[in-house]
């Protein structure tokens, strides 16, 4: 099987599984709430970003209040996400370019994305494909983990630049974004990290993992 050839079986299962594929970040359809959001997305659940956020933004409920936020009312804020210094810090900072570079928008190129504060390409991605419908393959655990297992790559393969290349050419791009959001879903109800539940996925017939426990 060829890996487009696994990219529309796994695609196709998915969508299935998941007709309605939306990000798991309440983020109100405002794209700058969603770039703070996916900041602290990480190593923190995102069902726990999504109630430290209502709090954060009830607290600083513009981009201009977070650049103009006192740091350390910032990392009170944001503390139950961890790494709160850190995040704090490059929240500010992000909101701060944004207000007096972008005119508060955020900015649609991955290079620009890129030069914020605390944006890799993993954030970069998410916000080209969810805000400005780019075809995008957001390479987080989920991904990695799910499509090491299904047979995209080896399962010990875990550098995301690469990983985001051979999805790229394996995923058709109209239906990346969802396929990436599908992914977390399927992560977090059938394919978790510890014990998959492969006796009951709908991916077990030609999932490469699945063949190699039999």
């Amino acid at each position: 099987m060829t890996k487009k050839e696994l990219g529309k079986l796994s695609a196709a299962a998915l969508e299935a599984l998941y007709p309605d594929a939306v990000c798991s970040l309440e983020y109100e359809d405002e794209p700058w709430k969603l770039l703070i959001m996916a900041r602290l997305s990480a190593q923190c659940t995102d069902a726990r970003v999504n109630i430290v956020s209502k709090e954060l933004f009830r607290q600083f409920p513009t981009l201009e209040a977070v650049a103009d936020a006192d740091l350390s009312a910032l990392e009170e804020a944001v503390r139950p996400c961890g790494l709160y210094k850190t995040k704090a810090k490059s929240i500010k900072e992000t909101a701060t370019i944004l207000v007096r570079d972008y005119g508060g928008e955020v900015p649609q190129t991955m290079d620009e994305l890129l030069a914020l504060p605390g944006v890799g390409r993993k954030i970069a991605n998410l916000m080209l494909g969810d805000v400005f419908g780019q075809p995008n393959i957001v390479t987080d655990t989920h991904c990695i983990r799910i499509c090491g297992r299904l047979g995209f790559y080896p399962e010990s393969e875990k550098t995301p630049h690469k990983i985001e290349k051979i999805l790229d050419a394996a995923i058709e791009k109209p239906i990346q974004s969802d396929f990436c959001h599908r992914l977390v879903l399927f992560g977090r109800d059938i394919c978790t990290a510890r014990a998959p539940k492969c006796d009951e996925c709908p991916l077990n017939s030609f999932c490469k993992h699945t063949k190699k426990k039999k």
